[in-house]
């Protein structure tokens, strides 16, 4: 009688393995679809960007690269594209561009437990870090992630 106990046991197994390699799918494109699903302020969206940007900075340099940007046309998009400029990247974001010259950049903005959580991602490397929203801007409140894969670009 204990074949059913072995079966339920390799059903869960089974779906945690699934589920757990979904979790690290960019999807067809290599990369995540840049979105912001919560409103932020311009100083809380400029807070977010610039600290961001500057984590980035530390992981490959800053302005070594050419950053490819797809916005989506919200508040924190148009800081984050001010931002990688301030830092002396330079930035496409519709243009046609040499793939092998850019470095693709998407991110995430969401609220998670009533903090923003804020990701960056290119193909070789992701940064994450929760931000708690104040008059003045955001102010992190997590230590940031840097989860690195094994690709040639930063």
């Amino acid at each position: 009688m204990r074949y059913p106990y072995h079966i339920g046991r390799l059903t869960l197994l089974l779906l945690l393995t699934i589920s757990l390699g979904a979790c690290q799918t960019l999807g067809s494109a290599g990369l995540i679809t840049s979105s912001v699903t919560m409103e932020l302020t311009p100083e809380a969206a400029s807070s977010i960007a610039s600290d961001m940007v500057g984590r980035l900075a530390e992981q490959v340099g800053p302005g070594t690269n050419t950053i490819k940007l797809r916005t989506d046309g919200s508040v924190f998009g148009q800081a984050l594209e001010a931002s990688l400029r301030g830092w002396g990247y330079a930035v496409v974001t519709d243009q046609k561009a040499d793939p092998a010259d850019t470095v693709p950049l998407a991110y995430v903005i969401d609220s998670y437990e009533g903090s923003v959580l804020a990701r960056l991602s290119t193909p070789a490397l992701d940064l994450t870090r929760m931000y708690q929203l104040g008059a003045a801007g955001a102010t992190p409140t997590s230590p940031l992630s840097v989860m690195q894969r094994g690709t040639g670009h930063p």
